[in-house]
Order: C-alpha cells, then sequence, then structure tokens
C-alpha cells in the first residue's frame, strides 16, 4: 500500500483542509448546539459556497464540503455572522471540545463548557496539537468513553474529576475550578514532553510512563465501560436521528432545524431537542436495526486525494449482508480517518484498486487476506462475513 500523508491536525473554519472536491471547512458549535437560525445559515451557506454536502465529524463538529478558495472569505463572514467563527486560528484549533449531549437544562454542563472554551481561547493557553481534545462527560450517564479525547472532564461523587486519557486517576475539581484544572493538565502534558515536534497525544504519553503530578493522582476514577454509540430514536430531551456515512445535503439540515435546536453528537448523528418523533426530512436514518448505522467508511475517491478507492459505494452494497452486531470500516487508504479505532473487520484500499483486509485491528494494522477486488466483494458480498469476527 502506499503510505498516507499524515497531516498531524484536523480542519477548521480558519484554516480549512484542501480536499478532492475542495477546502473542507469545519465548524466548532458553541456547546454542541446549533440554533434553529444556526442550523438555517449553515445550511444557505453550504449551498452558496460549498457543493451542498454537510458531514457530521466523530469530534461532534459540522463540515461544509466543495468550498473553493475564492469562496472562502465570504463563507467564514457569513459563519461569524452566526457567532460560529474564533477569532483566531490558534483559539480555534485549542477549542477541540466534545460535550455530552444529553446534558438537561441546569446539570451545569453547559456553564463548564463555557467556563473551558473561555479558558482554551484566553491569552496564555496550552498550545497544544491540533488533535488534542477534551471530553466534557458529566451529565447523568458517562456516554463519552468511547470518544476520542485527551482530557476528561467526568462527574464523581460530591464534584467533578478532571483526568488524563489512559490514566485511572485524576484532580477533584468543582464547577468554578474545573476549567483551571483542566489547563493544568495541558500545561503539563507539554511541559513534560507529550507532543515532540508538536504532535502527540495523552493516552500514549502516559502509555510511555510520564508520571502525573500528584493533583491527578488523588482521586481514583470511576470504571466506565465503552459504551456503544446509541441508536436513533427517542433519547433524553430530545429525538436522535443518523445519517449514512454522517452526511447530507443543506436541505436536510435546514428541514431539521424546522423542529428545533439541534445538538450535534460524536456518533454522527444529530439529537433534534424537544422532539418526540423523526421530523420529515429528506435521507434520515431513523431505524435502529439499519445496517448503514454499523457500516463507517471515509470520503473515498474522488473526493479526498489521499484515498486508493471509491470507498462508500463499497460500503453501500456490502451493509446488507452485515451479520447483526457486526461493525465494517472501509477505509480509503491506511490512515483510517473515518474510523481511527479497532474494527472487528476493516477494508483498506490499496494502490491498484484492490483492497485488504484486516481482522480485529485499524486501517494500520497487518492485514489477514490481500489484493480484495472490490467489484467481487460487491457482487457477493456474504463471502466477506464467512469468517467470525474477530474479537
Amino acid at each position: 500500500m502506499s503510505a498516507p500523508i499524515v497531516q498531524g491536525w484536523c480542519p477548521g473554519a480558519l484554516r480549512p483542509m484542501m480536499s478532492g472536491d475542495g477546502l473542507v471547512v469545519r465548524v466548532r458549535p458553541r456547546g454542541g448546539r446549533l440554533t434553529p437560525d444556526q442550523a438555517r445559515g449553515i445550511a444557505e451557506l453550504s449551498a452558496r459556497h460549498g457543493n451542498g454536502l454537510i458531514d457530521l465529524s466523530a469530534r461532534a463538529n459540522v463540515q461544509l464540503r466543495g468550498v473553493s478558495e475564492a469562496a472562502h472569505g465570504p463563507l467564514i463572514a457569513g459563519l461569524s455572522a452566526l457567532g460560529l467563527i474564533d477569532e483566531t486560528t490558534e483559539a480555534e484549533s485549542r477549542r477541540n471540545i466534545v460535550v455530552t449531549p444529553f446534558w438537561q437544562d441546569g446539570d451545569g454542563v453547559q456553564g463548564i463548557v463555557t467556563a473551558l472554551a473561555a479558558a482554551l481561547t484566553a491569552p496564555g493557553a496550552p498550545a497544544t496539537p491540533g488533535k488534542f481534545g477534551y471530553a466534557v462527560d458529566c451529565g447523568a450517564e458517562p456516554v463519552l468513553s468511547g470518544v476520542s479525547a485527551d482530557i476528561r472532564i467526568e462527574a464523581m461523587p460530591g464534584g467533578l474529576l478532571v483526568r488524563a486519557d489512559g490514566a485511572g486517576t485524576g484532580a477533584r475539581a468543582t464547577a468554578e475550578t474545573v476549567a483551571d484544572r483542566a489547563l493544568d493538565l495541558a500545561h503539563w502534558f507539554l511541559a513534560t514532553g507529550g507532543a515532540p515536534q508538536g504532535r502527540g497525544r495523552m493516552s500514549a504519553h502516559i502509555a510511555r510512563g510520564a508520571v502525573l503530578p500528584e493533583t491527578f493522582r488523588e482521586a481514583p476514577a470511576l470504571p466506565r465501560a465503552i459504551t456503544p454509540p446509541p441508536a436513533p430514536g427517542p433519547a433524553g430531551p430530545g429525538y436522535l436521528v443518523a445519517f449514512e456515512f454522517g452526511q447530507m445535503r443543506g436541505e436536510t439540515l435546514a428541514a431539521l432545524a424546522d423542529a428545533g435546536a439541534l445538538r450535534v453528537t460524536p456518533w454522527r448523528m444529530l439529537l433534534i431537542e424537544g422532539a418526540a418523533q423523526a421530523p420529515r426530512a429528506p435521507s434520515l436514518i431513523t431505524d435502529p436495526d439499519d445496517p448503514m448505522l454499523r457500516v463507517t467508511a471515509c470520503t473515498g475517491t474522488p473526493g479526498c486525494p489521499q484515498a486508493l478507492i471509491a470507498t462508500r459505494p463499497l460500503a453501500r452494497a456490502l451493509a446488507p449482508a452485515l451479520p447483526t452486531g457486526s461493525v465494517l470500516h472501509v477505509s480509503g487508504c491506511a490512515k483510517g480517518c473515518a474510523h481511527p479505532g479497532l474494527a472487528p473487520r476493516t477494508l483498506v484500499g490499496r494502490v491498484d484498486g484492490s483492497v485488504d483486509l484486516i481482522l480485529g485491528g485499524t486501517a494500520a494494522d497487518t492485514p489477514a487476506a490481500t489484493g480484495l477486488s472490490p467489484d467481487t466483494l460487491a457482487a457477493h458480498p456474504a463471502s466477506l462475513f464467512e469468517t467470525q469476527d474477530a474479537p
């Protein structure tokens, strides 16, 4: 396989990333929430300045695709008018926060997110790597254990816990001190060599034996199992809807905005506040048993210049044969952007247009079979699932 180029950073709005269909402009909703006016505005701007396609990312962000360089300035002006743009690129890259979408009014979650965002965008905030992020998972039930993050804010008896990803202990905090504790931990990460050459993740730093400050060894974290993504349907403060590969057109987003404010989730779903049922909008997945919910695929060719195969037609062809409870990841290259973690089965594109099959690993792991034909797999999808899923 051809070695992919690892950028080491994620696109933003002020610092977009060029893809095969134009610039990818990532919007970070404040508090993980879009008001109806903001959602309608994004939909309109996507059609005016992009190709009308909108992605939901695994970090609970919204991405506008197909933006030309000439259209980027007017697009930013429009997003700024909606209150969705940070003052600087540095502030934008640091404000990388995933928040539980199941927060309730008065539970303090949004206050924590607001304080953390203010601290991260203030002068002197730690200049962490572009992929470094925070998870605010202190709602009634923890739901972000399986979501990528470097510093985790969790509920504990009597208050809050701030801990490093990969560590079993953390520092006690209150709503008034939690943002300071999180930044203390980020500063420690940088000061102890967690990001050589400007890249690095907290869990890897901990795994290499970095010794946490005493403050962050004072309280044990509660056991937290990796929770699977929720299914579409009624969910706490609203109704969850999903989309094939987490992608929709702008008119779908606008239609959903008519039903209420939208919370962006890290499972590439939207939660419609106050809704008791799915609204009538195009391209929604509302059936919790739809196999497309268990298939992940990146943009693939021609949308991504690093992809080696057309991922999504293959994923759609294979989905009906996917065994109940199994998960499939189809990746255009070995980066595995759409699903960086382990999967029972992963198909990875090769330079010659064939795919490799990896069992129980990531897109970069050693394949169990190589040189498989996408056309043959699409014509005989059951053949891919004849062997037992890897654990």
